[in-house]
C-alpha cells in the first residue's frame, strides 16, 4: 500500500519552510499532497489561492510524487478521498505543537485511519512565518530569500 501524506495548510504565501517540509516529507512518504484549504478563521488570503497553486505546481512539476489540491472541507475527508492515512505538518516551536497537537486529535477522532507526523523545521527556516513574510512583503520589504519561487 502507497504511503500517501496530505501536507494541508492555507499556504499564503507558501514558505522555503513549507518546501524544506515537502522535501523531507517525500524520505518518508510515497507521495506528498500539498492541500491548500480554505481557513475559516482566515478572511481574506493575501496571496491569491490560484497564484499559490501554480507558483506550487511549478515548482515540484518535475516530481510526479508532489501534487497540489485546492479543497474546502474537513481534511480527514480529504485524506479519505485521497486514500491519505497521514498528516504532514511542521513544527516551528512549543506554539505550534500546542495548535497541531489539538487539530492532530480531533483528525484522528473523525477518521481513525489518520496518523499525524510532525517534522521539526529545519533552523534555518525555524523564524519564518507565512504571517511575517505577509507583512513585510505588504510594506514593500524584500521576501525573495524566504520563497522558494518569485513573486
Amino acid at each position: 500500500m502507497k504511503k500517501i501524506a496530505l501536507f494541508p495548510g492555507s499556504f499564503d504565501p507558501f514558505t522555503r519552510g513549507h518546501h524544506d517540509i515537502v522535501l523531507r516529507g517525500l524520505n518518508l512518504f510515497d507521495e506528498v499532497i500539498i492541500s491548500i484549504g480554505h481557513n475559516t478563521t482566515k478572511k481574506n488570503r493575501y496571496f491569491d489561492i490560484e497564484l499559490m497553486v501554480d507558483k506550487i505546481e511549478t515548482l515540484y512539476q518535475a516530481n510526479p510524487r508532489v501534487k497540489v489540491v485546492l479543497y474546502n472541507e474537513l481534511t480527514s475527508s480529504l485524506a479519505k478521498k485521497h486514500q491519505a492515512n497521514y498528516l504532514l505538518r511542521g513544527l516551528r516551536n512549543t506554539t505550534d505543537f500546542e495548535y497541531e497537537n489539538t487539530i492532530s486529535q480531533m483528525n484522528r477522532y473523525l477518521n481513525e485511519n489518520l496518523e499525524t507526523v510532525f517534522l521539526i523545521t529545519s533552523p534555518q527556516f525555524a523564524a519564518i512565518s507565512s504571517t511575517i513574510i505577509r507583512e513585510v512583503h505588504r510594506y514593500g520589504g524584500n521576501v525573495r530569500e524566504f520563497l522558494p519561487y518569485e513573486i
